[in-house]
């Protein structure tokens, strides 16, 4: 892709992706506005903060931004993320941060691919695994099982919140092509396992969620245990979710994406865009 490729993608993940408000909002879930950002609160794991620009904010206007949010998540005695990309003004902003009580954590790359390409692609998961569409929270339990034991760290509130994303999500209508009657597909997000055949076990998991509005359809997870990878898995998982989002429309899958990730991610055709840091204020 060439240079303007790229500005183009990117203005369109600023224009169509960063200030969005999930829809629909899962129970418990409240969003409020304070000048240009989007403030999530009542998530599972933390509190989040989104913007598509600052607005040309510097200097002590910036800082009363920004020691705002953290006063109103340290009174509330919860975690929150700031989410910087490598391309945000003003370019003192990670200073800013850090003076704030702001922690950069692990840089990933934002990623963005063509749906129609990698939807005519068929999802070949190893032999003894296959790929499956969970609602269950059982199932959801063992994708944060997974994920518990691939980051060392309790991930419960991952079950938590799908669970939550879930029994928000209407279940909307479409007719089938080329047969009779109708789907029901889940209209904002599905999950995915890759389980083994003869255990059962999940050995990794993705979720795509829909943007309502937009060209774009997010890929989420992807963690898979020690001993299943480089073997395909995780490529069955994109191609899997991209013809998911073909058949829903869309047009573009956008992915923030670890170093493991991305190169694997760009080999299926995928851009990279700019970079973004959460930076995680705790009290």
């Amino acid at each position: 892709m060439t240079d303007l490729d790229v500005s183009t993608l990117r203005t369109a993940y600023d224009n169509q992706l960063r200030d969005r408000v999930p829809d629909p909002l899962p129970a418990g879930v409240t969003v409020e506005r304070d000048g240009p950002l989007v403030r999530m609160l009542g998530l599972d794991h933390g509190g989040f903060l989104g913007y598509r620009t600052l607005g040309g904010l510097t200097g002590a206007a910036l800082d009363e931004l920004i020691a705002r949010q953290r006063d109103i998540f340290a009174a509330r005695g919860e975690p929150v993320e700031w989410k910087l990309h490598g391309h945000d003004e003003p370019a003192d902003l990670p200073e800013r941060l850090r003076a704030a009580g702001f922690v950069p954590e692990e840089e990933e790359t934002v990623l963005i691919g063509p749906v129609a390409a990698l939807a005519a692609t068929l999802p070949v998961p190893p032999p003894g695994v296959r790929l499956r569409e969970v609602t269950a929270r059982a199932d959801l339990d063992r994708i944060a099982e997974m994920e518990s034991i691939v980051w060392d760290e309790p991930r419960d509130w991952l079950a938590d919140g799908l669970e939550r994303e879930l029994a928000a999500d209407p279940a909307v209508s479409h007719v089938a092509a080329g047969a009779d009657g109708s789907q029901v597909w889940p209209q904002a997000l599905t999950v995915v396992v890759a389980e083994e055949v003869e255990s059962g076990r999940v050995v990794s998991a993705g979720w795509v969620r829909y943007v309502a509005g937009t060209g774009f359809a997010t890929l989420w997870g992807g963690s898979t245990l020690p001993r299943w990878r480089s073997r395909g898995i995780y490529r069955s998982l994109v191609t899997y979710r991209a013809r998911l989002a073909d058949a829903r429309g869309f047009t573009l899958l956008q992915v923030d994406a670890s170093a493991e990730s991305r190169p694997i991610l760009e080999r299926l055709g995928f851009v990279a865009v700019t970079s973004t840091t959460p930076y995680v204020y705790t009290p």
